[in-house]
């Protein structure tokens, strides 16, 4: 991305991509760049997008999903990212289309069981949104 932004102006908003298979919950977690870890597609806020649009954007670019993004926001964490403190709006995405090709083919994307995906994450906050998801996408 490149552009330096300051901490009460650094917002992002990322989905947790979801489908339904045999009647259960599946998600989609995809690689970090940096350092390999599993994560959600997430972004800064586009200027011209409201946070769930721009979720929406950053699940294409970096996952290759698309979908419908839920109104109800599953949680906020915060994280740190060049050298300040960001906070990120999580939604649910109910995932219509997988695209094979898509931008961010270097990382790695995989669907997993709820349990699974929990495991795979490493902050809490974003635990707990995902634990919420279930009673958001009934």
């Amino acid at each position: 991305m490149g552009r330096k932004v300051s901490a009460r102006n650094y917002k992002q908003s990322g989905v947790i991509p979801y489908r339904k298979r045999q009647g259960k919950i599946e998600v989609m977690l995809i690689t970090s760049r940096n350092k390999g870890r599993w994560i959600i597609p997430k972004g800064v806020i586009e200027p011209d997008l409201n946070p769930r649009a721009s979720a929406a954007k950053e699940a294409y670019e970096e996952a290759g999903v698309q979908g419908d993004v839920h109104s109800k926001l599953l949680g906020i964490y915060r994280h740190r990212k060049w050298g300040d403190v960001c906070t990120v709006q999580i939604y649910a995405m109910k995932v219509r289309k997988v695209h094979r090709k898509w931008d961010e083919t270097d990382r790695e994307r995989e669907w997993l069981s709820l349990k699974d995906a929990l495991e795979r994450l490493s902050k809490n906050d974003l635990k707990r949104a995902m634990q919420r998801l279930p009673r958001v996408v009934r």
